[in-house]
């Protein structure tokens, strides 16, 4: 039977992390590799919003994902597996980029020297980075891949013991995770681009498959739902006024206790709320789960051309940017999901669609 909080947690995440992208854009904190603070606002209190979600939106994704990846193997063969993900992840986040996501390389260059960049490097070498530019939201794909094929791995080996003691997971010892949480938050980060942290993402895809794979487990997070709510509002509180107006994407503050702990509580509180709460279908939940990947992969596109081709040479100030901005993150997102989905060849190299499946 299908777990339909999780189709909704996997879509509102996806919202969130467009409405986060657009703010993101135009953050006052000095992060990088954006178009920068763009109002005359001494501070631009609606950045919180930034540190309300970052902590734990891509740990709840992760965590589904370890979920899924269970479910489809109940069903499936190892091998039917990694053709699948190897499909549906690793083609669109490298090929994908040669074919399609260059583009958002050219516009991420153009945030910064880009265009200086062309003028005074060799062609091959100008295309080689913008290529790597493009990746962008795309990280998130290639990690997951790489988890999926160490989990066949992990499978081989364990056999099954692991995940029937994950199924007595009580919740005494899910309060406990959030020590080893905090500790694969300190291993196996990238020193430059700070998203890829190998160490907690890791753990929490396979804390989805061994732990939270298991109905009972989500039953009990449903139970004591509030138990996890009230200390992850009060933590989020406390990041919030501890960290605003930092660089929350980087060390120390990404690697504290505060901000996995923090993570933590609220991905236990959305798991046990959504499977409370949000375990429905209707016909705009079905679109949106539907449309959900496409939106997250083409979305920051339609953001950047705004950010570059309006704001960034002053045609349009600040309410008229976020509005376009965000505007142009679903509608385009949308509309390229629409065009390439229907290619031949081209959407299984965007999109990992095969050519003889319905569009998904």
């Amino acid at each position: 039977m299908r777990r339909k909080y999780l189709d909704n947690i996997r879509w509102m995440t996806v919202v969130l992390v467009v409405i986060y992208h657009v703010l993101y854009m135009y953050n006052a904190e000095g992060i990088l590799g954006t178009i920068g603070k763009i109002t005359n606002l001494e501070v631009q209190y609606y950045d919180v919003y930034q540190y309300v979600v970052y902590p734990w939106f891509m740990c709840i994704l992760f965590i589904v994902s370890g979920i899924c990846s269970r479910m489809y193997l109940e069903k499936h063969t190892g091998k039917e597996f990694a053709r699948s993900r190897t499909r549906k992840l690793l083609v669109p986040s490298t090929i994908g980029i040669v074919a399609f996501q260059f583009i958002q390389g050219y516009f991420n260059m153009n945030m910064g020297d880009g265009a200086e960049l062309t003028s005074s490097v060799p062609a091959p070498i100008v295309a080689i980075i913008m290529c790597l530019s493009g990746i962008g939201v795309l990280w998130y794909i290639q990690v997951l891949w790489i988890f999926s094929m160490l989990l066949l791995l992990v499978r081989k080996i364990e056999k099954d013991r692991l995940w029937k003691l994950g199924g007595k997971t009580n919740i005494l010892a899910i309060i406990l995770f959030t020590v080893p949480v905090w500790v694969s938050g300190l291993i196996l980060n990238t020193p430059i681009i700070v998203v890829y942290r190998f160490g907690l993402y890791g753990l929490l895809f396979f804390l989805g498959y061994f732990v939270f794979s298991h109905e009972e487990v989500i039953e009990r997070l449903k139970k004591y739902f509030v138990l996890f709510l009230i200390p992850a509002v009060i933590l989020g509180v406390l990041f919030c006024i501890v960290n605003f107006g930092k660089v929350y994407a980087e060390a120390p503050i990404n690697r504290s206790p505060l901000f996995t702990t923090y993570a933590w509580f609220a991905c236990m509180a959305i798991l046990g709320g959504m499977a409370k709460y949000g375990d429905f279908e209707n016909a705009f939940t079905k679109f949106m789960s539907k449309k959900s990947f496409g939106l997250y992969v083409f979305h920051y596109l339609g953001i950047s051309m705004v950010a570059i081709l309006l704001v960034k040479p002053g045609y349009i100030s600040a309410v008229p940017a976020y509005i376009l901005s965000t505007v142009a993150a679903f509608a385009l997102a949308y509309i390229l999901y629409e065009i390439i989905s229907r290619i031949p060849v081209y959407r299984w190299m965007v999109l990992g669609i095969k050519k003889d499946k319905k569009r998904n």
